[in-house]
């Protein structure tokens, strides 16, 4: 059969029933349209994951107290609730590893008010190093100072939607000099930090920074730190400090036994690969989910061919009367089922990558559209039109021209 041929049958076979064709099509655009879609919502919340992990600073090493339930086990919720870590360990790992800069930090929910306006969110207790070691950078005034944690001074630096909650309706909109209150305390505000992104608890944007000797003398009444944030000099260098890290807090808190180790060390690079690990899997998950539409509409292509090859009976059966073989019979049927498949698959990746689109304007949900999704898009167009078809095909190549001639 001559390829010019093949197509002219193909368009005026599709083409004589237009309203089943698109409605055969329409499975094979919404499971491409979804697979893409849901695709893209994954891959962007990794990169977004990834994106805020990586906010957090260069080369991080993050040392969190964790409980011990039984030998060799920790206590995942206890993790940084635990009070297991001291100044003098974040003293130590400063004096007696290669760390580049320790930050210790105390972190807690207070109730804050200011200029009228109140709202309740994350307070640090942190020192100078923090905003290296945690890549905080300032947009106005200044960060907290080794001096202010030596005098125990009672300043604050806002993140910008602290910022926005404490003094949105204010008169003057410059904070930095006026006051706010943390549970009852008054404190002047120092600074503001510039965005960084990020939602929920791990919002770096809705932080209030104070010096740490202040947050554990007159809010947490306390000695015990949250976290000890490292960085290390370097990227290739980090596992060896979290190994220095390890031996000497287990020498620190006299434990002979790593397995009972009261605290946990978190190398950035680990955190990243834990939440591209799940983040992957969620993209799978969603991927498979809308994979089934995919097969409904394989599914769709197959009662249709099968229903083409009943109506196009004699048909089939006057082309091979005058010398048609099984192969062009094959061929022929095949083709209208890739066809089908094909141009429902580029009408689906429009539809994916509007819908993508869509999501991320009005649900502010990230969404990332790759060409691997896309040409994955058509690749699984194409299996299943050659699959869902090839029965059909068979079939109509199968038929006995006489019989065929006879069909009414």
């Amino acid at each position: 059969m001559i390829l010019s041929d093949l197509i002219e049958e193909t368009y005026f076979s599709l083409t004589v029933n237009k309203v089943r064709t698109g409605l055969t099509m329409l499975g094979i655009v919404i499971g491409i349209g979804s697979v893409i879609a849901m695709v893209s919502i994954g891959q962007g919340s990794q990169n977004s994951i990834e994106s805020s992990i990586s906010s957090l600073g260069s080369n991080l090493l993050i040392v969190e107290p964790g409980a011990v339930s039984g030998p060799g086990t920790i206590v995942s919720q206890g993790r940084g609730t635990a009070q297991t870590l001291t100044l003098a360990d974040s003293d130590a790992i400063a004096q007696q590893t290669t760390a580049l800069a320790v930050a210790p930090a105390y972190t807690g929910r207070d109730q804050i008010t200011a200029a009228g306006m109140n709202t309740n969110t994350t307070v640090v207790g942190t020192v100078a190093a923090y905003s290296q070691v945690r890549n905080v950078q300032i947009s106005e005034g200044s960060f907290i100072t080794d001096q202010n944690n030596t005098d125990l001074d009672k300043v604050a630096v806002l993140g910008p939607t602290a910022q926005a909650d404490l003094f949105s309706t204010s008169t003057d909109p410059d904070p930095v000099g006026q006051t706010i209150t943390i549970n009852h305390i008054p404190f002047t505000v120092v600074g503001i930090t510039v965005s960084q992104g990020g939602t929920g608890f791990s919002n770096s944007d809705d932080m209030i920074y104070i010096p740490l000797s202040t947050d554990q003398r007159y809010l947490e009444g306390s000695s015990y730190l949250s976290t000890i944030s490292v960085e290390a000099p370097d990227q290739n260098s980090m596992t060896d400090l979290q190994s220095q890290i390890t031996t000497l807090l287990l020498q620190q808190h006299n434990i002979s036994n790593p397995a009972l180790a009261d605290f946990s060390v978190l190398n950035q690079s680990q955190i990243v690969s834990a939440a591209s690990s799940v983040t992957n899997t969620l993209t799978i998950l969603l991927a498979a989910i809308a994979g089934i539409s995919l097969v409904v509409g394989g599914i769709g292509i197959m009662n249709m061919m099968l229903t083409s090859v009943t109506e196009r009976t004699r048909e089939i059966g006057l082309r091979k009367a005058i010398g048609a073989k099984s192969k062009d019979i094959t061929t022929q049927f095949l083709a209208e089922s890739v066809a089908l498949t094909f141009f429902g698959g580029v009408i689906g990746v429009g539809f994916g990558w509007a819908a993508a689109f869509l999501v991320t304007q009005f649900a502010g949900i990230a969404t990332s559209v790759s060409w691997m999704s896309v040409l994955l898009a058509f690749g699984v167009s194409a299996v299943i039109g050659i699959v869902f078809g090839y029965y059909p095909a068979r079939r109509a190549a199968s038929l006995n021209p006489i019989e065929a001639l006879r069909y009414e």
